[in-house]
């Protein structure tokens, strides 16, 4: 430590004049004057000031760092251009990594090594980048790749927590453009001794406290917020620049995580009668893998949320009807039992929350703004519509939440990871290319605009037969 501070006094002799104070050690004086000059030669001997960053950590030779026995993690990212679905049935031209919005979600384990790869295809207009945000490595590793070739940069994940990765380059044009149209994504490095238990706290019919416990382990969900600024299906710099977004989208999509048309059947016994004439905007079967899709979670279950802000805009986190037990940012606890948490741009946190009571819950960003264009999630806790009894006249038995029937949808699940409870099913939702629905589909998600109209017949028997139709 001695060494150190000796060697920063040296050059800050250097730059800033012959007295260098140490201001926060204890008022101490160095006069570069003073100082023997034995003691300078040892210093550069030793190292000078590269003994402030030691090259162990700083390693970030992929061919050093895959030999060195820590896990290593090949994600491989290509840079395409696709044109993509909107809430009104136009379409826009957004940039995509691998061909989804938002980009794959990287699962890490903190102190494992990534290894990232981008390719940008030879019939690529623009070329594209890479900035990891999990990352602490020079920025020049992010620049920009052209059409046709390939980079390749490794870090070790030293710190816990969520962070964005984004389009990016020192000599990348309009970067804002790339992000902005879709070029994002998410690195989740989870804590190397695991995630803690969530306690909380709870009121006896007396007003005494009770702390409750939940395992740390949890049902998780990843929701990442940003905005699109359009004309004619085009980026706007201008619209960006005075902040008048065009729609605010949850994992790509506007209003993507409301009811369709088979809640519209399992709840209200037809197809065409809306749960909700406000939220329903994307509730045709024929949208298939755009189609609105709800999140289901068990009552009393341990729930772990994924947050990121993408975009420019602010997102007012908040869960009508629950409160937010924990929020961690920076690998920090930041709350407990708070109704809403800012979360800026290029920001991200964690949120563990337990559904105690049967219902319907809406995340949104409170501001009302960002509701009405697009920024509202549905979760639905247990069984709150009493579908029980169809399920077991369809020859099931009994279920804790609905995503044993219909599963949650694949774009908001993250890969598992540590403290990860399985989902019972993933339903295939999310703005795909063909490419990638058909991966899922490989992978055994369901695609259930395929499924449903096979067991809208069955369901229209059980529920009239139990008096509902």
């Amino acid at each position: 430590m001695l060494f150190t501070i000796a060697a920063v006094a040296v050059m800050g002799a250097t730059l800033f004049g012959s007295t260098y104070t140490q201001t926060q050690i204890s008022g101490q004086s160095l006069d570069i004057n003073k100082m023997d000059a034995d003691v300078i030669e040892k210093i550069h001997q030793m190292g000078g000031l590269q003994l402030v960053m030691p090259k162990a950590f700083a390693e970030t030779d992929c061919g050093v760092l895959e030999s060195s026995g820590r896990t290593v993690h090949d994600f491989q990212l290509t840079g395409e251009s696709h044109e993509m679905p909107l809430v009104t049935g136009e379409t826009y031209n957004a940039m995509t990594f691998s061909g989804q919005i938002p980009g794959p979600t990287l699962r890490v384990t903190q102190g494992d090594v990534v290894k990232m790869t981008l390719t940008i295809p030879s019939d690529e207009m623009v070329g594209h980048g890479n900035d990891m945000h999990a990352s602490q490595i020079t920025a020049g590793a992010f620049e920009s790749v052209n059409p046709g070739e390939s980079t390749t940069y490794c870090y070790i994940a030293e710190s816990a927590g969520i962070f964005k990765y984004h389009c990016s380059g020192v000599k990348l044009a309009a970067m804002d453009q790339h992000v902005l149209s879709g070029m994002y994504g998410i690195a989740i490095v989870d804590p190397a001794n695991g995630y803690k238990k969530l306690m909380v706290e709870k009121t006896s019919g007396s007003g005494e406290l009770d702390r409750v416990f939940y395992d740390a382990d949890a049902l998780e969900f990843q929701l990442q917020y940003s905005q699109l600024y359009l004309t004619d299906g085009n980026y706007d710099m201008g619209k960006m620049m005075s902040h008048q977004n065009t729609a605010t989208v949850v994992n790509g999509m506007q209003f993507g995580y409301v009811p369709n048309m088979a809640h519209n059947l399992l709840v209200m016994g037809d197809p065409e009668k809306k749960i909700s004439a406000v939220l329903q905007a994307r509730d045709g079967l024929d949208l298939e893998e755009q189609q609105g899709q709800l999140l289901f979670v068990e009552n009393d279950q341990h729930v772990r949320l994924f947050i990121e802000n993408q975009g420019n805009e602010p997102v007012f986190f908040h869960i009508v009807g629950e409160i937010l037990d924990r929020v961690t940012q920076g690998n920090r606890v930041q709350s407990a039992a708070t109704e809403t948490w800012l979360v800026g741009g290029s920001q991200g946190m964690i949120v563990d929350l337990v559904f105690d009571e049967p219902g319907v819950y809406a995340a949104v960003n409170h501001d009302y703004a960002a509701i009405y264009s697009g920024a509202v999630t549905v979760f639905v806790a247990g069984d709150p519509f009493n579908l029980n009894p169809i399920v077991e006249g369809l020859g099931m038995d009994a279920v804790p939440s609905y995503a044993y029937v219909l599963g949650n949808p694949s774009d908001a699940v993250p890969p598992m990871g540590q403290n990860s409870i399985a989902h019972p099913a993933l339903n295939i939702h999310g703005m795909y290319t063909d490419e990638v629905i058909s991966d899922l589909k490989a992978d055994g998600a369901i695609p259930l605009w395929e499924v449903v109209p096979e067991l809208a017949g069955p369901i229209i028997e059980v529920m009239t037969d139990l008096g509902r139709i």
